[in-house]
């Protein structure tokens, strides 16, 4: 049995290898909370140790974050972070890796003004447009792994002693990463392998609609012509290939933006700019969204899908079975990251490139011809369930199951 130390260090090493898979003479680029400074420290070890030229690390302070938007005057959050959005345009066009450790409370900013964090959203976002296009087209390679925080830990482990709340989040950290295997490195090839396997069984059949039923769902959402289900193992445009979340356990692809019809209901609870949205359903006519209801954090998701005219509709179904590793842990991560492997989950807003036959050299324009969805944000949701059926709708009509009670048909 590996100590803690030993898990730490093969974590670190997977973010680096595998989920960036940093190159001699390469920029690596870390966005953190001060509170995963000790994984942080090794990140920066491990990179410099295979010859990383410049590790640049950017911290954040959740108290901080906080006092702003308690304190801070409402015109401040409509300033766009240009000076930040530059700096990490061009460390993207320049080849830079990115892997963002994340940490933050799920109720981090419970009880702020909503305007105050949508307008941050939305000034933010409309910055960063640049730098999120070259990141859905592959342009670089991108990552993010997780940091047990105290307070994240207390949401997950509400029920446990408060010393051991932090460690329970680590040692399911580690188990859903493959950190604790011997050979975590090994474990995590074979592992893409068998994702991409999934993949390709799915882009042999290119199916025209795929159909969702469970309760309080019945969707039915097409797929553009030429679509590409593809999983979190990507190949970036200098041909290097990484993995953009750790862990990961989804297959996915873009639906045509005006292709979305019928109801969707969530499955789990949604972290979304420092608050809650839960138990909430979608309602879908040609692609827009028409209505919505949450029983919790209404308000939030009004802002979410306010955000842009690409915010109404989706720009992601990923398929997820019930029996993956993470949702049989039987652990509400509140954090999309995990959660997102649990469960089936569709995303609102902006669609990948890489999701259309020759979308990574695409311009935004052609994108949209091709029946991409464009917006400022892109949060997943979950909607999968153990008593959800998928059906597989073909060209000429006919009807295959794809997901039979929550897993593979």
């Amino acid at each position: 049995m590996l100590s803690f130390e030993e898990k730490l260090n093969n974590y670190a090493e997977l973010a680096v290898k595998i989920g960036a898979n940093v190159q001699p003479g390469q920029t690596l680029v870390v966005n953190a909370t001060i509170d995963a400074a000790p994984l942080v420290r090794l990140i920066v070890r491990k990179a410099y140790e295979i010859g990383a030229k410049l590790v640049k690390v950017n911290y954040t302070d959740e108290a901080v974050t906080r006092l702003r938007y308690d304190l801070a005057p409402a015109e401040s959050f409509l300033e766009a972070p240009t000076w930040y959005a530059g700096e990490m345009t061009e460390l993207a066009e320049n080849g830079a890796a990115f892997l963002t450790v994340l940490s933050s409370s799920p109720d981090l900013l419970k009880g702020v003004e909503p305007g105050r964090i949508a307008d941050y959203q939305r000034t933010y976002g409309q910055a960063m447009a640049k730098y999120r296009q070259f990141q859905q087209a592959d342009k670089m390679s991108w990552t993010g792994v997780a940091f047990p925080s105290p307070d994240w830990a207390a949401k997950v482990f509400p029920d446990a002693p408060k010393d051991q709340q932090v460690g329970k989040l680590w040692d399911a950290i580690f188990h859903a990463c493959r950190a604790d295997r011997e050979d975590p490195i090994a474990a995590w090839e074979e592992h893409i392998d068998t994702l991409q396997q999934k993949s390709d069984e799915l882009n042999a059949k290119k199916y025209q609609k795929l159909h969702f039923t469970a309760p309080g769902t019945d969707l039915t959402i097409e797929l553009p012509e030429g679509h590409i289900w593809a999983q979190a193992g990507s190949v970036n445009e200098q041909g290097t290939a990484f993995v953009a979340n750790i862990p990961t356990e989804e297959v996915f692809t873009a639906p045509l933006k005006t292709g979305v019809n019928g109801t969707v209901s969530s499955t789990k609870p949604l972290s979304y700019g420092g608050n809650i949205i839960d138990r909430f359903t979608l309602t879908f006519e040609n692609g827009r969204i028409v209505d919505y209801k949450a029983e919790e954090g209404q308000d939030t998701l009004a802002r979410l899908i306010e955000m842009d005219e690409g915010s109404h509709y989706l720009g992601e179904v990923a398929l997820v079975p019930f029996q993956s590793p993470i949702s049989q842990s039987n652990i509400l991560y509140y954090t999309t990251l995990y959660d997102e492997n649990a469960s089936c989950h569709l995303a609102i807003g902006s669609s990948y490139a890489f999701n259309i036959q020759g979308g990574k050299t695409m311009s935004q324009d052609e994108l949209e011809s091709h029946g991409m969805n464009q917006s400022i944000t892109h949060v997943d949701f979950m909607m999968g369930s153990p008593e959800m059926n998928i059906t597989g709708i073909t060209h000429d009509g006919k009807e295959e199951p794809v997901f039979v009670n929550g897993n593979w048909a």
